[in-house]
């Protein structure tokens, strides 16, 4: 018997005999603490320029342990400025969130050396890579009339130059009547496993893999497993919500899909954070965060889905039962530090899309 199971004997059996002796244990004393509570939001003004680069559009958010600095990536097409990512440093603790200081920016390259042009990527997601330091980064690709381009998960170094370019799986590839839709490609990313794997998400549902949400039904994404090399390992289907309300006054404008996946643990890779974000014209955002477990789901890499069994899932947090004045666009996620009290930090940015209506939102969480 392990120790850790002998002592669960053991108390068992103290449990048992002060029942039988009709002395009821005493009982640990709740924690009257919110599983998840709001610490703190900073806005970053929509006109702040920084390195003579326009700030906004930021989709993905990771700490660096490296450097101490948080890394965010634009999905600025390079319509504005060259596609690219800052650093950033705030503080983070049990009074709240500080003021957000941008350390610097840098272009992201092709594998040529040069930036992107206008509208030839559509860069969502970062990750450091806890093993190198390099940034893992997705893009969404293209999908249109003429133009059938795959996402991609591509690997950046710290100052930008091109590293490397994973493989993606055949069903995430664009094709003319398969693959992912415009704008609702490959999004989420994870190191997990101590950075042996990757984990990506696909925001809204494969056009093989049935309809996008709707406020009466919920649609399916999938998430895929790889080797931190490329090497793909499995896939997995997720279910997502309904649309949480009608849109107004002209109905059918909603939208529900996944923009940011994060390891719960580093180490274990079966327990994953899903954001799901959900947009509806006339009503607003609806923010929630899930924690997915892959233990039971069926591998469905490269298959159709079928009878598949999915991956389970439990709310973690609504973002409207935090006390947040303002839930905008958020995107991006990750871990902060840990508090005193023992629970973690989870910080959320959301993308403002470069609107005068929305804002660069840095929100701090405490996770029990």
């Amino acid at each position: 018997m392990r120790r850790g199971q002998a002592r669960r004997g053991q108390a068992l059996v103290v449990a048992s005999i002060a029942v039988a002796l009709g002395v009821a244990p005493a009982a640990a004393a709740p924690d009257a603490r919110p599983a998840v509570r709001l610490l703190g939001e900073q806005v970053v003004p929509n006109d702040l320029v920084f390195q003579d680069t326009a700030v906004g559009g930021l989709s993905g958010i990771d700490f660096n342990s490296r450097t101490g600095d948080y890394v965010l990536i634009s999905d600025d097409r390079s319509e504005r400025d060259p596609a690219r990512f800052y650093t950033a440093r705030f503080p983070v603790g049990e009074n709240g969130i500080g003021p957000v200081t941008f350390t610097g920016t840098r272009p992201l390259l092709t594998a040529g050396g040069v930036a992107y042009g206008p509208k030839s990527v559509d860069p969502e997601e970062i990750r450091v890579d806890p093993w190198t330091g390099d940034y893992f980064w997705t893009q969404e690709g293209e999908r249109t009339d003429t133009v059938l381009a795959d996402p991609s998960v591509r690997v950046a170094r710290p100052d930008g130059t091109f590293a490397a370019e994973l493989p993606i799986p055949n069903n995430e590839r664009m094709q003319p009547n398969s693959g992912p839709r415009q704008n609702l490609a490959l999004e989420g990313a994870t190191f997990t496993a101590g950075g042996a794997l990757f984990v990506t998400s696909v925001e809204g549902s494969l056009l093989q893999d049935g309809p996008l949400a709707t406020t009466t039904a919920g649609a399916t994404s999938r998430l895929t497993v790889q080797a931190r090399s490329g090497q793909l390992l499995a896939q997995y289907a997720y279910p997502m919500e309904p649309v949480f309300a009608e849109s107004r006054p002209q109905p059918d404008l909603g939208m529900n899909g996944i923009s940011s996946i994060l390891a719960v643990d580093p180490v274990d890779p079966s327990k994953i954070l899903v954001l799901e974000r959900s947009f509806v014209f006339g009503v607003g955002n609806k923010i929630r965060i899930y924690e997915a477990d892959l233990s039971a789901a069926t591998n469905v890499l490269d298959a159709p889905l079928g009878n598949a069994r999915p991956v389970t899932k439990r709310l973690l947090v609504d973002l409207a039962d935090v006390g947040l004045r303002n839930i905008d666009n958020v995107e991006g996620m990750t871990w902060g530090p840990r508090l005193p009290s023992g629970e973690r930090t989870l910080i959320l940015v959301s993308d403002n899309n470069f609107a005068d209506n929305q804002i660069t939102q840095f929100i701090a969480l405490a996770v029990r």
